[in-house]
């Protein structure tokens, strides 16, 4: 053994003179690598999953844009053309005869009424007090009584002359209204706010979009 030789080394420890052994620590840089490395992907994990929640509970500007998109475009609304072809089907005074009774106890109000529809371009059929059935037993400004097809068309336009009219149909099949005064009349809307409501009538507004 040389003299150069540790105590209690031997064997590949063993310096002969010629060679030496050599004694490193181990080298821990590929720790160290692997370390940095998967602390970036932890890192880049947990911002990933910060703004997948972000998304979910506050909601993207693009989700947001895209759920306003179908909101606006699942909303139906009437087209122009509709709405103009619903006002060109009413029909004009003219070609709605009235039919005007009393069912109240003062005298003279059927002819009153019907001289002035007839002034405001209606046609007017009978004149009289009211059938048995209404006579002093209509309450409120009025009835507008006629066929089935009436709700159409005929009671829209007639009702612009009197504010709270009701409507009820009965089994005739003939085109004639009945305008049957009631308790509280007094007289028919003044003739200029019935004409605006006549033209407003005319010229509906088309519906807006609707929500879903």
């Amino acid at each position: 053994m040389s003299m150069l030789t540790p105590p209690g080394m031997g064997g590949k420890y063993r310096i002969t003179g010629d060679k030496y052994p050599r004694m490193r620590r181990p080298r821990r840089r590929g720790r160290l690598l692997l370390a940095a490395v998967a602390a970036v992907v932890a890192l880049g994990l947990i911002g990933w999953g910060t703004i997948q929640l972000i998304d979910v509970f506050g909601g993207s500007d693009d989700a947001k844009k895209e759920t306003a998109g179908a909101k606006h475009d699942c909303a139906p609304s009437a087209s122009p053309s509709t709405a103009t072809a619903a006002a060109a089907a009413l029909p004009k005074p003219a070609q709605i005869t009235v039919n005007v009774y009393n069912a109240t106890p003062r005298g003279g109000l059927a002819k009153e009424t019907a001289d002035e529809l007839k002034k405001r371009g209606f046609a007017i059929g009978k004149v009289g007090n009211a059938p048995e059935e209404y006579d002093k037993k209509v309450t409120g400004n009025g009835i507008l009584l006629g066929a089935p097809g009436a709700t159409r068309g005929a009671f829209s336009v007639l009702g612009t002359q009197l504010k709270g009219a009701a409507q009820k149909t009965d089994a005739r099949t003939t085109p004639d209204v009945d305008l049957i005064l009631g308790s509280t009349f007094q007289t028919l809307d003044p003739a200029q706010q019935a004409a605006t409501a006549l033209a407003a009538l005319g010229k509906p507004t088309p519906q807006t979009a609707t929500k879903c």
